[in-house]
Parts: C-alpha cells; sequence; structure tokens
C-alpha cells in the first residue's frame, strides 16, 4: 500500500443542473478521501465539469447563449454543489482549461505517433444524449420505427470522416489486464458485464467528428474536434501535469481509483485503459461503479418534476443527515431509492436517538455529576473491556471495508458499537451508581467518553460538521494535525479536562405541521 492515494469523481456534464445523482458520486469520493487522510495518507482529489460535445453545443444554441458562456454558468452549479455538499476535492478542473486543451493534444500525437490513430469515415448509429456509438446488435426499436440505445436514448445514423483509434488491437490485453487483476473492476457484476462486452469483439472507435465545433481541435487537422469522451477521460491525467513527469502531481499517477455511475463504466473500463496502453501510460488501479437513484420509487425525470437538487436537501435536514442517509440507505454499487420519510428515520432513528443520545445521556451526566470534567480512566471491568476493544477496533475494521469501498458495512460497523454502547450503558446505570458507587460511576463514564471519542474520529468523513462538535464537546484538542486523527486517537484525553456544556448535536426532524 503506497502512501499516496489518487481518487476522482467522474467530471460531470454540463449540459444540466446538478441533482441527487451527482451528489452521491461526489460524497462517495469525498468520504473515501476524509477517510484517507485520517488515516494517514497523501491524498488527491479531483472533481470537475466535461464541457465539451455535440449535446453541450445543442443547450447552449436552446438557452440563447455560447457555448463557453453555458459552460461556464453551468460549471459554477457543479462547483457550488461540490462546496455546499462539503466535498473536500483539491482540484477542480474543466475541460475548457488550457491545460486541458494541451494535455489533450499531446496525448493524441502520443497515440498517432504510435500508429494507433488513422483517417477514416464513421458511419452508424449515434446517440447524441450518451455522446456514444452503438452498433446495430446493441439497439432496440420502437413501434414508430425509432432505434433506441440501451441507456434509453434515442440514436441517429451519421456518416462523416472521422480519425479512428485501433481499439480492436487491445481487446486481449484488455482481457489479459480483467483476468490478472479481478478487482480493477467493481462490483463483480459490472465488472462481468464489461468482460463479456469486450470477448464480444471490439471495432475500433470513432474519436473525432466534423459535423459540430464544440470540442477540442485534432491537432494538424482542425476541421475535426475530438470525441468527447477521449476528452472527457483525459482529464485524469491533465490534474496530474501530464505529460510533465516533474510536475509536482506526477507522482499521484496512476489513480486508484474512479467513482463513476454505472452508465459510463463502459468508457472507464473498456476505452480508458485501451487509450493508456496504447500511449504506454501506467492504467488506474480500480475502477467502482455504483448504482442509480430512483425517487419515490420513479426515475429521476425532469417531465414528473422529480429531480431533486441536493441542496434543498441539505437546506431542509441537515447536510450530514443527508451525507450519512445516502452512504448508509443502500450498498455502494447497488441502485437505491431515495424517499423523504426514509431519511427522516435515518435521521431520527440512528443519528438523534442511537447517537445523539448516547453523547447526550454521557455528557449531561459528567456535566452534572462529574464538575463538567472528564473522569479518570479506571482499571476495567470484563464489560467496560469488551466494549473498549470494539471501539479501537473500528480503525482496522473500517480501513478494510472503505479500501474497497464498501461504506455501508464501514458504517454498520460503528453501529454495532453505537448498539452496544447504549445496551452498556442501559445496564451500567451511572445514573444510579451516583448514590451506591460514585467511583464506579465516574469509570462507566469515562468509558463511555473514551468510546464516543473512538465513534465521533472514525465518522468525521461522514458527517465532518457534526462529529466535529461532539469531538469539541469530549475535550478532543483541534490543534495540532494528528489530534483527531487515528494516530491521535493511541494518546488518552487527560483526566479533569474541562468539558463545554452539553448540546445536542443531531436534533430530532419533526415535520413542519406535525
Amino acid at each position: 500500500m503506497t502512501s499516496s492515494y489518487y481518487v476522482t469523481t467522474p467530471i460531470y456534464y454540463v449540459n444540466g443542473a446538478p441533482h441527487i445523482g451527482h451528489a452521491y458520486t461526489s460524497i462517495a469520493a469525498d468520504v473515501l478521501a476524509r477517510f484517507l487522510r485520517l488515516d494517514g495518507r497523501d491524498v488527491f482529489f479531483l472533481t470537475g465539469t466535461d464541457e465539451h460535445g455535440q449535446k453541450v453545443e445543442k443547450a447552449a444554441a436552446e438557452a440563447g447563449v455560447d457555448p463557453q458562456t453555458f459552460a461556464d454558468r453551468v460549471s459554477a452549479d457543479f462547483r457550488d454543489m461540490a462546496a455546499r455538499m462539503g466535498v473536500s476535492n483539491d482540484d477542480f478542473i474543466r475541460t475548457t482549461e488550457q491545460r486541458h486543451r494541451d494535455a489533450c493534444a499531446a496525448f493524441w500525437q502520443v497515440l498517432r505517433d504510435r500508429g494507433d490513430i488513422y483517417l477514416g469515415a464513421y458511419e452508424g448509429w449515434y446517440a447524441v444524449r450518451d455522446e456514444a456509438f452503438y452498433d446495430e446488435d446493441e439497439l432496440t426499436q420502437r413501434a414508430d420505427g425509432t432505434r433506441i440505445a440501451p441507456s434509453g436514448a434515442p440514436v441517429e445514423w451519421v456518416r462523416e470522416p472521422s480519425y479512428f483509434f485501433r481499439l480492436s488491437r487491445y481487446q486481449d490485453k484488455l482481457l489479459a489486464h480483467y483476468a490478472a487483476n479481478p478487482d480493477f473492476i467493481l462490483p463483480a457484476g459490472r465488472r462481468n458485464e464489461v468482460v463479456s462486452f469486450v470477448r464480444g469483439g471490439l471495432q475500433d472507435l470513432s474519436v473525432s467528428r466534423t459535423s459540430f465545433r464544440w470540442g477540442i481541435p485534432v491537432p494538424g487537422d482542425p476541421a475535426h474536434v475530438m470525441y468527447v469522451w477521449l476528452d472527457a477521460l483525459l482529464n485524469y491525467l491533465t490534474a496530474t501535469g501530464w505529460p510533465d513527469p516533474a510536475a509536482p502531481r506526477a507522482r499521484y499517477w496512476p489513480a486508484d481509483l474512479h467513482v463513476v455511475g454505472k452508465e459510463i463504466v463502459r468508457f472507464h473500463a473498456v476505452y480508458w485503459p485501451a487509450f493508456l496502453m496504447a500511449a504506454g501510460v501506467a492504467l488506474p488501479r480500480r475502477v467502482y461503479s455504483h448504482g442509480w437513484w430512483t425517487v419515490e420509487g420513479e426515475k429521476m425525470s425532469k417531465s414528473l418534476g422529480n429531480v431533486i437538487d441536493p441542496r434543498e436537501l441539505a437546506d431542509t435536514y441537515g447536510l450530514d443527515a443527508l451525507r450519512y442517509f445516502l452512504l448508509r440507505e443502500v450498498p455502494f454499487g447497488n441502485d437505491g431509492d431515495f424517499s423523504r420519510r426514509a431519511l427522516v428515520t435515518r435521521l431520527n432513528v440512528e443519528l438523534a436517538n442511537d447517537l445523539g443520545n448516547l453523547a447526550q445521556r454521557t455528557l449531561s451526566l459528567i456535566a452534572r455529576n462529574c464538575a463538567g470534567r472528564l473522569p479518570a480512566r479506571a482499571v476495567p471491568t470484563e464489560a467496560d473491556a469488551t466494549l473498549l476493544d470494539a471501539a479501537a477496533a473500528l480503525p482496522a475494521a473500517l480501513r478494510a471495508r472503505m479500501e474497497r469501498p464498501a461504506f455501508g458495512e464501514a458504517l454498520e460497523e460503528v453501529w454495532r458499537v453505537i448498539r452496544a454502547a447504549n445496551a452498556y450503558i442501559d445496564h451500567q446505570a451511572p445514573w444510579a451508581l451516583r448514590r451506591t458507587d460514585p467511583a464506579r460511576m465516574a469509570a462507566v463514564l469515562r468509558v463511555l467518553a473514551d468510546v464516543l471519542r473512538v465513534i465521533a474520529t472514525v465518522l468525521q468523513p461522514f458527517m465532518p460538521d457534526s462529529m466535529a462538535r461532539m469531538l469539541d464537546q469530549l475535550g478532543v484538542p483541534t490543534e495540532g494535525a494528528a489530534s483527531r486523527s487515528f494516530v491521535g486517537l493511541a494518546a488518552p484525553l487527560a483526566e479533569g479536562t474541562a468539558l463545554p456544556p452539553p448540546a445536542g448535536v443531531f436534533p430530532r426532524f419533526v415535520e413542519p405541521g406535525a
């Protein structure tokens, strides 16, 4: 395991406003990046926007503005969404930036010099919505004769001069890579789909267009613009300073993880590694394809009016509650259904009751019975040791799950300890011990405070603001980079530390008018 780690979201296409699906991808990548930083890793986290292509040119025309103005506007909206979701990206890349245009031109030249690009003519089915080409056998036909791509997008027959990438040359190399690296594509179901697709035979890929102008010109032949997916995928290299091996971020390549939606896994797991093989560039270590969100059982659709702006949800329910819900509700990789009722249930039962109430009871008892100061540690009983050991094991337990990543499993590990801590406080009844055995009461409260410290520390990536407040209330210092990291857990808090007055971290949500 290297100390550096490079994680990316896909760069989001600027033909529409950000929605909950975009937030989900960004939050997932952010939680992993934050977790790894707490674990002492050197993390580079990239997100951004994909701004070229026929679809953007069309959307800009419909909006009555030029493509650059349109892209500037929508890219700013995605940047705002990332900030509002608490996303801690280190860079925000735009494919209209000069650094990216330069990197694309250099990459194209490498492919051409190696004999993997040639000029021909493209004739076939193309979906503008997907910016993707499809074979006849991938299409279905509606009653009106319209042919439809697997994504549901209509396709049209196009014929135009085109440069081609010799994708067929890399079929066997891709299959060999998948076989040698079974975790290159996750989850396993998506890997199987990709392997089946590649085994079915790869045709050379059209990588330029002449029927529109909004794209990066092909070097030496400006009548062509680069295929938007060749342009877009290269952003991951651009951000590292490629092709300059001395660039400060060059050390982060190859990327450790591309987090993508399942609709774009083919581009990331077939085209992208083939492009890199052709250019002699190391391949990313993993592509993880998560599922889609429906809303109250229905697919998100502008016509249905059910497209959800995640910023509105954060304003209504709290950002940390939203972040928690999205990664807790369904196993990462599966499809999920968003409902406000389910979010409120998670918030009230797991955050307010399970965790919030545990912290509030513990801290209130310390405030009332220990003069608001952290009690001393005592020789642990068997019950104390069992709970403390379970808490101490959390960083390692989460590390194993986050590497995959399996966010829901990681959270369940934490909730096992939270449930055990609630059973412990109920069984030990420190409020009763105050009269019968004050020393034991203090020891129990110290165990609970130490366990809550571990819980709040490992939950910081998921709920950074709420857990920062909980650590404040536990008297964990903010100074020093390691004080709230996993390493910092090795240093116990000093007995007698003055704690601030306890305040609820997760208030119950009550529907207006209820």
